[in-house]
């Protein structure tokens, strides 16, 4: 029985036609990206901020507007409220009052004392952290992410170039960029488990980068006369196979998450998905083509001596 494949050995796509237009089109939207989550911010949560994440979960559709003249009648400052995963679930979070941790305890169970009082049976998961660790894990997870990317360009420098460095980096800010600007349209929360996602992230687009790099370096040492943009046409349609079963199979796992998996999380599946994706479309369209933009070509990594040392050796034997 014949093996299944997704895609030909024989396939021939002119990826590099549609650089320049691809270029543009990653151009605006990691400025759009930057722009929203400078403009709009992230809604950060409970592990950032700080303060109380109370998930209160009804026996019917949440009545999330009468849920929010009660906790507001509370005066306990400005209560984020909004839907969970469901319609049943919402997700309510509040500042930290003024005092200790017992001050947030009392302030949690009177919240969770109204709500209960028009509707009983009522289940509610509580999540309390205080400023500094919360500065603590927004610095934690900022630096992760920083250093993250900058050892992995710097691997990628001393294994093959300094221009596969550079695309490399840039590679994963775009994916980064993506990933962070798509939190700020959708406001969704923005906590631990996302910060794992992008690290998650960072290291798939890495590996796939990785590959195609380690293909055109490969083609680049035998294939002396192809000029650049051919020669990386080739090294991307050898491994488009990988490349695409890779992404397909992992994605396919996520979406049943996405679909069928626990609430708790909804956001570290859908920033992975959604940085499978673009770190597919990056490892061919952004850190391929940087190359050609950078003027790579077959005869950049050549020692500059070699030359001569062959005519040296070429003489020796003569004699």
């Amino acid at each position: 029985m014949p093996l299944l494949k997704l895609v030909p050995d024989d396939t021939n796509f002119d990826f590099m036609r549609w650089r320049n237009v691809a270029l543009i089109l990653s151009i605006i939207a990691t400025v759009a990206s930057l722009a929203l989550v400078a403009a709009r911010g992230l809604n950060l949560g409970v592990d950032f901020v700080g303060g109380q994440m109370i998930r209160a979960t009804f026996t019917q559709k949440a009545p999330i507007e009468d849920i929010r003249n009660r906790i507001a009648s509370l005066e306990l400052g400005d209560a984020s409220i909004q839907e969970f995963g469901n319609q049943n679930t919402l997700s309510i979070r509040l500042p930290l009052p003024p005092g200790d941790e017992e001050a947030a305890n009392q302030a949690g169970s009177r919240v969770r004392g109204v709500i209960e009082q028009k509707y009983p049976g009522t289940k509610f998961a509580v999540d309390t952290v205080s400023g500094k660790v919360s500065n603590e894990l927004y610095r934690s997870g900022s630096l992760a992410i920083a250093l993250a990317m900058l050892g992995i360009a710097i691997y990628i420098w001393f294994r093959f170039e300094w221009q596969f460095g550079v695309g490399a980096l840039v590679t994963l800010f775009h994916d980064v960029s993506m990933t962070m600007g798509f939190f700020s349209l959708t406001q969704l929360e923005f906590n631990l488990n996302v910060v794992a996602a992008i690290l998650t992230i960072v290291g798939y687009s890495l590996n796939d980068t990785v590959v195609i790099y380690d293909r055109i370096r490969e083609n680049l040492r035998k294939y002396r006369k192809m000029e650049i943009v051919p020669l990386l046409n080739l090294s991307l349609n050898e491994t488009l196979s990988r490349t695409i079963v890779t992404s397909l199979s992992i994605m396919l796992a996520l979406l049943a998450l996405l679909l069928i998996g626990p609430e708790v999380i909804f956001g570290l599946t859908i920033a992975i998905l959604l940085g499978i994706f673009i770190g597919t479309y990056s490892s061919i369209y952004i850190s391929s083509p940087i190359l050609v933009w950078l003027k790579v070509n077959s005869e950049s990594f050549v020692p500059k001596n070699t030359g001569g040392a062959e005519r040296v050796k070429s003489q020796n034997e003569s004699f």
